[in-house]
């Protein structure tokens, strides 16, 4: 029986027992099903972080619908993302100065990691469906200490919808021809101890440059008491798409001339992913509880290319292709383990909050080259096959001093030890192996200045590992080390009136820093150095009366930047010191003005992104490069979005949205060419609860 089977059969056979519960002598205590939170919804969850926090309420997600969870990020303070298509298939967000072309934040959906693979690499090639979330974590800080690895720049954490009773369908059409239908329905045991749901989407477009997709999103997740302090829920989720989009993009007269055509029309980036996760809570006291989570998780990433004739291309401005087609298709799966117990005691006379974990995870991935044809442009010869795996253990422990009801310290620890391994299927005597410790230690302080501020900061360390392709390049180990940083942070936050506020200051050095072996750079073989990010975030709320309210946030990344010359391996210089790191533009601003009124809820928000270099040698003119990636400055540009949600009665909701309302004209990013930005669009939907 495959996995998926097996997990499928697993988690009806739980919903049925679930649905099957009779009455008991106590209601279920639960209003959730249990699952890992990163900051949690308790009335002073935030207030215990020792780091910056940032929320994606349900309201915001209802207010400005948007279409990936990507798109759902745009406007926390701190986060740049690097748009490449509509739909964000691939995950290109940055934090703090770190690029958005890299990975190193780590996302969680329910706790659980959802990049195709931690310590083997690709990890932008998933991103979760935004209609099956709730809302959204962003923690950033000595908290981040309870998860890993690549917490570098912090963790984001989607959450998804629980189960209630009832069913609704939404749906949803705007320009280049989207379509989007979601059916929800839900139910719970007369007792009130056992509950399931089902979250279902199916979208497709014509897509802006006819970048089109036919997406298909499941989510099965269900729950029930065990006795009267004990929960399990599990969740399964199915996930298919099917996107006509490429790496490459416009040619630069093309883009100034206006060009809306779909510079890799044949080429095809196929996406399928299937998880199952099951959670246990235990209360076993009033001051001990312990969390565990076993999950699951398979993918395929296929993605067919046409090859091109380059010289043929620059005489024409535009890619010119051949009958050749290139397969590069990759299979994931991924197990693993965490369990956290929490204990509250009264050691040393004061409150004291402990948590300790353990995590143990596995991954592989199998990479197969294929070369094929027009005639034929899915199957043809294999020229590659090579196996990765992964293998690591994490342990961790931090205690909550509460010091008084003022001042709480929070040092901690957190271990994890890895094994990577590479293999060449195709010539088994290719192989190569490599092994790696890391212990990262910090501290976080919160003290409550006064009932409208508080004040938190820390310094902890963080990593992110050399992935197999990097570390085992040539079936050869390159010794090389984990990238590593140390994380500096101090901020206030808190409420005055009808004010809102978050202000923090923040400092990551950052040093083995890994030019990726597939790279344009031919400094492959050592860790490339260091870099420095440093900068302010600050975020203001304001309710100003007769239903208006303004927000407002702006991330200043005065710095992030290479320390230090690196040069090639015949000599020559690389990057020069001080030269800014990619996609890490130096301002992000963004402001939201809102207005309530009965069932009515509106917002116009402006997005403002400045210039950001895309090559690390900070060219500033864009133009293709001997290896026919596009490099250049992009230049800063700002949008607007404006979004409207009107709830009719209990039943019936209706919301539309029209993006980059100015119609601007702008570079994205660039690659295999230009992305354009996304021209204005119209949405128009409504969701009907029965």
């Amino acid at each position: 029986m495959s996995h998926q089977k097996f997990a499928l059969k697993t988690l009806l056979i739980s919903m049925a027992a679930a649905m099957s519960v009779q009455a008991s002598a106590q209601e279920l205590k639960k209003t959730e099903l249990p699952r890992i939170d990163v900051v949690g919804t308790a009335d002073n969850a935030v207030a215990k972080q020792p780091g910056s926090v940032a929320i994606v309420t349900k309201e915001e997600l209802e207010l400005r619908q948007p279409m990936s969870t990507q798109d759902a990020l745009r406007n926390v303070p701190g986060v740049v993302i690097k748009p490449e298509e509509e739909s964000a298939v691939v995950a290109n967000i940055g934090v703090r100065g770190l690029s958005a072309a890299d990975y190193k934040t780590l996302i969680l959906e329910d706790g659980v990691p959802v990049a195709p693979s931690l310590f083997l690499g690709n990890a932008r090639y998933y991103n979760p469906r935004i209609q099956r979330m709730e809302s959204v974590e962003v923690l950033k800080g000595a908290s981040s200490l309870r998860y890993g690895p690549s917490t570098i720049g912090g963790v984001i954490n989607y959450k998804t919808k629980q189960p209630e009773d009832g069913a609704s369908v939404a749906g949803r059409v705007g320009s280049h021809g989207y379509k989007e239908a979601t059916v929800e329905a839900g139910g719970s045991a007369p007792s009130g101890d056992a509950v399931a749901g089902i979250v279902y989407t199916k979208a497709e477009s014509d897509g802006f440059q006819d970048k089109g997709f036919i997406m298909n999103d499941l989510m099965v997740k269900g729950g029930m008491a065990i006795g009267n302090d004990q929960w399990v829920s599990a969740k399964f989720t199915h996930y298919d798409n099917e996107a006509n989009i490429s790496y490459r993009g416009l040619f630069l007269d093309a883009y100034k001339d206006g060009a809306t055509y779909n510079p890799a029309p044949d080429d095809y980036f196929l996406t399928e992913r299937n998880s199952f996760d099951i959670n246990h809570e235990w209360d076993i006291s009033d001051q001990v509880k312990l969390n565990t989570l076993v999950y699951w998780s398979e993918m395929s990433r296929d993605y067919w290319r046409f090859s091109t004739d380059n010289t043929a291309s620059k005489a024409a401005g535009r890619w010119v292709y051949t009958d050749e087609v290139k397969g590069n298709n990759r299979a994931f799966e991924r197990t693993g383990l965490d369990t956290r117990l929490s204990v509250a005691h009264n050691t040393f006379g004061i409150q004291n909050e402990t948590e300790m974990g353990l995590r143990l995870m596995n991954e592989s991935m199998v990479d197969k080259g294929i070369t094929a044809s027009r005639s034929s442009p899915r199957s043809g010869t294999l020229t590659k096959e090579v196996h990765d795996s992964a293998k690591s253990v994490a342990v961790y422990a931090q205690n909550r001093f509460m010091v008084n009801d003022q001042l709480a310290i929070t040092p901690g620890i957190r271990i994890e030890q890895y094994e990577q391994e590479s293999v060449n299927e195709r010539n088994r005597a290719q192989s190569a192996s490599t092994d790696n410790t890391e212990v990262m230690p910090g501290v976080g302080v919160t003290y409550q200045v006064s009932p409208a501020a508080q004040v938190f900061g820390g310094v902890y360390k963080a990593f992110a590992p050399a992935v197999t392709a990097d570390a085992l390049t040539g079936y050869e180990d390159q010794q090389l080390e984990a990238e590593r940083s140390v994380n500096y942070e101090i901020g206030v936050r808190g409420a005055v009136d009808t004010t809102r506020y978050e202000l923090a200051a923040f400092q990551m050095n950052f040093e083995n820093q890994i030019i990726p072996a597939n790279s344009n750079s031919d400094f492959q073989k050592t860790n490339g150095g260091k870099t420095l990010h440093q900068g302010i975030e600050a975020a203001l709320g304001f309710e100003l009366g007769g239903g208006f309210s303004l927000d407002t946030n702006v991330t200043y990344v005065a710095n992030a930047q290479y320390v230090g010359n690196r040069y090639k391996a015949n000599g020559d210089l690389d990057i020069a010191d001080g030269n800014r790191v990619t996609y890490t533009p130096e301002w992000i601003m963004n402001a939201s003005l809102g207005y309530k009124n009965g069932g009515l809820n509106t917002a116009l928000s402006a997005n403002h992104m400045s210039a950001q270099f895309t090559d690390t040698a900070n060219t500033k003119e864009i133009a293709e490069n001997t290896s026919g990636f596009f490099t250049g400055q992009v230049d800063a540009y700002t949008t607007l979005d404006l979004n409207a949600h009107y709830t009719v009665d209990k039943q019936l909701s209706v919301f539309g949205a029209v993006k980059n309302l100015t119609d601007e004209r702008y570079i994205a990013s660039l690659r295999q060419g230009i992305y354009a930005g996304p021209d204005r669009s119209f949405e128009l939907g409504a969701k009907y609860k029965f």
